[in-house]
């Protein structure tokens, strides 16, 4: 099992910024992807960006060149980094795990951090 531990989400004015950390533990050895996902009410829950255990990151094209996902593997801990935030941003953001086997893939949850951006 991988527990997920978000933070860094709160109320901000458009255009401000945001960052959101996730904190990984338990077995969190051979993970594919890290990533950060988002649901707003009445909305699926969508990719926003992800980085692979390599070091690749991609991105939803609404969030592409304003936020940054970036891993720091010491601390086993990811982060997204959020700039010139808009009300369409406003959603619950949840830190995924992804480890895929020849047989399966395991996606991992954190609880969410709900991020609200005022017009």
């Amino acid at each position: 099992q991988v527990q997920l531990v978000e933070s860094g989400g709160g109320l901000v004015q458009a255009g401000g910024s945001l960052r959101l950390s996730c904190a990984a533990s338990g077995s969190i050895s051979r993970l594919n992807s890290m990533g950060w996902y988002r649901q707003a009410p009445g909305k699926q829950r969508e990719l926003v960006a992800q980085i692979t255990s390599s070091g690749s990151t991609n991105y939803a094209d609404s969030v592409n060149g304003r936020f940054t996902i970036s891993r720091e593997d010491a601390k086993n801990m990811v982060f997204l980094q959020m700039n010139s935030l808009k009300p369409e941003d406003t959603a619950v953001y949840y830190c995924n795990a992804r480890r895929v086997t020849w047989a399966k893939v395991d996606d991992y949850w954190g609880q969410g951090t709900q991020v609200t951006v005022s017009s």
